[in-house]
């Protein structure tokens, strides 16, 4: 009985989570409160009530799950990223993006991992990990800073420069992850692992990524868009192929040994580029966004009960909090800032998107993905780090993103309160 008690309980609680999910972005759109809090405080709640029957649980112990359900809904979301996208790649229309990428994040690498080493005693390799899993911004938890649905004409700078940076950070901050584990494992004081990494982990893995991912969005969008006309994928009008878009995408670069993370966005923005106009883009969005924002709630529900459980943040002590301070007050702005100096951009604009780099499930993807290969020293302090990072991320950002993207947008004279015009319909 207690079996059957505790299964309907659970589909209870499932239900009536989805159904928040569902109600609560269209209840918080003019709210200083995101839908991520209310999914950390969701899981909290029912992590510490006695009647549910949902864990408490330490990541440590299931880095296995911990990667793969992280994993999972990052390639989700980076796929979504993509589709949403209007703007055709190009190194003078991406100039800001490439800015963020090739200035902001090493920046923000290097900083960190100098915190890591200074401030929370870490050794060489811990402190490059702790880094690389947090200078990435996350593709999952920006929804509220992002582009708006294909052809909707909702991607001015701001929001473009956020949701690009998103959808290639994640996969460009591997290579570093890579070295950390490098260094874990070699011989103190011996740089052999040096030449392997730069020819493997970075040249090969992201040139193999990119062009598998440029490849299979290219052939995609040909079966989708412009094959025989009775066998397009497009008239069938559904969006679910966005799922298999996104898995087939992802599997085929780690078949071949390249990154899967950004082989998805890069096939995302492949796919938009055979035919940019489809109304069956819109179809495709559609669906991955509801897929992608269940997902994020039931990860984030799950964050909520890493919380309730308690162990790992029994680690977080006055210099973990110094450096989760420094780093979101101090160094993602400041490292946003100088990437976007000479910029036509106003102040505003550059300080927006300095300021508003989230942290979040990515980054407990690359700590699991890691932690659960290689040993690292001071892995239980990285992850209390890492998590209050996160959560502070998660509710200074979800606060202040709605206020601060109201007020530049009327600032600009754009009411991005009024119905989203309907995207082109031509296939």
């Amino acid at each position: 009985m207690t079996g059957v008690n505790t299964y309907v309980v659970t589909l209870l609680i499932f239900g009536a989570v989805v159904l928040l999910t569902a109600w609560l972005p269209m209840a918080l759109r003019r709210v200083p409160l995101s839908l991520p809090i209310c999914c950390i405080a969701i899981g909290m709640a029912l992590a510490w009530s006695p009647f549910t029957p949902l864990p408490q649980f330490n990541p440590l112990e299931n880095v296995k799950w911990a990667e793969h359900l992280t994993e999972f809904v990052v390639v989700v979301a980076l796929m979504g990223a993509g589709l949403k996208i209007d703007r055709p790649l190009g190194w003078a229309r991406w100039m800001i993006t490439w800015r963020l990428l090739g200035i902001a994040m090493p920046i923000s690498i290097a900083a960190i991992a100098l915190l890591g080493w200074s401030v929370l005693g870490l050794g060489a390799a811990s402190a490059l990990l702790l880094g690389a899993a947090l200078a990435p911004t996350d593709p999952v938890l920006a929804a509220d800073v992002q582009v708006g649905p294909p052809q909707t004409g909702e991607e001015d700078d701001i929001r473009f420069a956020l949701t690009s940076e998103a959808g290639l950070n994640d996969g460009l901050s591997f290579p570093f992850v890579m070295a950390a584990m490098a260094i874990a494992g070699s011989t103190a004081g011996h740089s052999d692992w040096v030449l392997p990494w730069l020819a493997v982990d970075v040249v090969w893995k992201l040139a193999v990524g990119a062009g598998t991912g440029w490849i299979v969005g290219r052939a995609l969008g040909y079966l989708t868009f412009k094959g025989p006309e009775r066998s397009r994928i497009a008239r069938t009008g559904d969006g679910i192929a966005a799922l298999g878009f996104t898995c087939v995408a992802y599997a085929i670069a780690e078949l071949v040994h390249g990154y899967g993370f950004v082989a998805v966005f890069v096939a995302a923005l492949a796919l938009r580029s055979v035919e940019r106009h489809s109304s069956f883009h819109g179809e495709l969005h559609d669906f991955g966004e509801q897929i992608e924002r269940m997902l994020m709630m039931v990860l984030l529900v799950c964050f909520g009960s890493i919380v309730a459980e308690g162990s790992l943040l029994q680690k977080v002590d006055w210099r973990v909090a110094v450096v989760a301070v420094v780093t979101l007050s101090l160094v993602r702005p400041l490292a946003g800032w100088i990437s976007l100096m000479g910029c036509r951009h106003s102040v505003a604009e550059k300080a927006i998107v300095s300021v508003f780099g989230i942290r979040g499930l990515g980054s407990i993807y690359y700590l699991a993905y890691a932690s659960g290969k290689v040993q690292f020293e001071g892995i239980e302090t990285i992850w209390a780090t890492v998590l209050v990072i996160i959560l502070a991320s998660i509710v200074l950002h979800g606060i202040a993103v709605t206020p601060v993207m109201r007020w530049i947008d009327r600032r600009r004279g754009v009411d991005k309160m009024k119905p989203a015009p309907t995207p082109g319909a031509t296939d």
